[in-house]
């Protein structure tokens, strides 16, 4: 569970924008802070990490991760961010067991005061710790996304480039597009109502003038039986 506001922001922007990413994909469960089982049969032998990703199994509500139904696969990335009472060794033993269970790569994000990233990833049967040289400027092999430590702040960037933003922000953002979208409409309607009565106006017209011209010739028509009536010839004159 979170301990501050700052932990839970960085937990959240990371669920949900995974979530976004993969959303096109059935065969990708993304979830955090609910217990992972490795093993059946030992309820003691668990841990709940901030965020996690298990590719090959699909979505849907779970209360907590069991590998023996989940076709034995572990989940291949996970996400821990401290908080501000974390202890060495309790990470070190979070290290121990994602690495015995088959995590493929495992980040531990330090998101308050001068911020860092540390990332491990498999190297056989052992979780590696990247060097920081190469942390800085990272791309997850099997997230795509990029991660940048930079005077003192992580910065996240989905594959496409583009940083991450907030779940609020992205709520936003969509509110926007949707004003935007529903502002568009009212415009194409309004111009399409407007086309409408100009074609009925034009329609009006045509009509009225037909009218007119049958009613023309209607009249000329009367004048000339009128004129041969009296014995002159309407062509003639």
């Amino acid at each position: 569970m979170a301990e501050n506001t700052v932990q839970y922001n960085w937990i959240s922007l990371l669920k949900w924008n995974i979530e976004v990413l993969f959303e096109p994909r059935d065969d990708v469960f993304i979830a955090g802070d609910n217990f992972i089982y490795p093993v059946q049969g030992n309820n003691k032998l668990r841990l709940a990490p901030d965020v996690y990703v298990s590719f090959g199994r699909p979505k849907g509500d779970r209360s907590s991760y069991k590998v023996w139904l989940e076709g034995g696969i572990f989940p291949q990335v996970i996400v821990e961010v401290l908080s501000p009472s974390y202890r060495p060794a309790e990470m070190q033993g979070k290290l121990e067991f994602y690495e015995r269970h088959g995590a493929q790569e495992y980040y531990v994000l330090e998101p308050q005061g001068t911020m860092y990233l540390e990332g491990y990833r498999r190297i056989g049967d052992k979780l590696e710790s990247i060097p920081p040289d190469d942390i800085i400027d990272f791309i997850s092999p099997l997230l795509g996304i990029r991660c940048i430590t930079r005077d003192g702040a992580v910065k996240v960037y989905g594959p496409d480039g583009k940083l991450w933003e907030t779940a609020l922000q992205m709520i936003l953002q969509a509110n926007a597009l949707l004003d935007q979208a529903e502002s568009r409409a009212d415009e194409a309607e309004e111009s399409a109502q407007l086309a409408l009565d100009r074609a009925e106006h034009a329609e009006r017209s045509a009509n009225a003038e037909r009218q007119k011209a049958e009613a023309e010739r209607q009249k000329a028509a009367r004048w000339a039986v009128k004129l041969r009536e009296l014995g002159l010839d309407p062509d003639a004159i």
